[in-house]
């Protein structure tokens, strides 16, 4: 990390179908090896099985599972002393959007279905619906917070 000045914010071009920001950043978080176009294809691809299996418009069911993973609060390591601390402390929100998108790939790759287009529908489709393995990530992150709630006036 520079000491001089902080990195410049690149500007994220939106998406071809759903003029969206931020499901070209979930796409660009997909794609491996520079392979946006299947990234690309697997993202409508699970946008279009929640479609048709959820009956309802599927940037809806994204942005309600996006919001439901996003943590509020998170634990950060704070040495005082000889002592290192576990300091809740509260998230930005382009930090929230960011751990809420890594976790949801996270747990849509250990899914077990088929092909990664049904594991991120489904976990799309349980993260909306508050259950999953990303919500469970969440609630985690919350508990390990309010259990050193005691050390929050470490905070800086």
């Amino acid at each position: 990390m520079s000491r001089r000045h902080s990195a410049e914010k690149r500007e994220i071009i939106p998406d071809a179908k759903f003029h969206d920001v931020v499901v070209t950043k979930f796409m660009n978080s997909i794609m491996y090896d520079g392979k946006k176009s299947a990234a690309e294809a697997i993202v409508y691809g699970a946008f279009d099985i929640i479609e048709a299996k959820a009956k309802a418009d599927p940037l809806d069911v994204f942005r309600q599972a996006l919001d439901n993973v996003a943590p509020a609060i998170e634990v950060r390591s704070r040495r005082v002393g000889g002592a290192t601390y576990q300091v809740p402390v509260e998230v930005r929100a382009e930090r929230r959007q960011a751990l809420a998108i890594r976790w949801l790939i996270q747990a849509a790759r250990n899914r077990n279905d088929r092909t990664m287009v049904d594991r991120l529908s489904a976990e799309l489709l349980d993260a909306s619906n508050n259950r999953g393995n990303a919500v469970k990530k969440r609630e985690d992150t919350h508990r390990m917070a309010e259990a050193n709630r005691a050390f929050s006036h470490y905070r800086w």
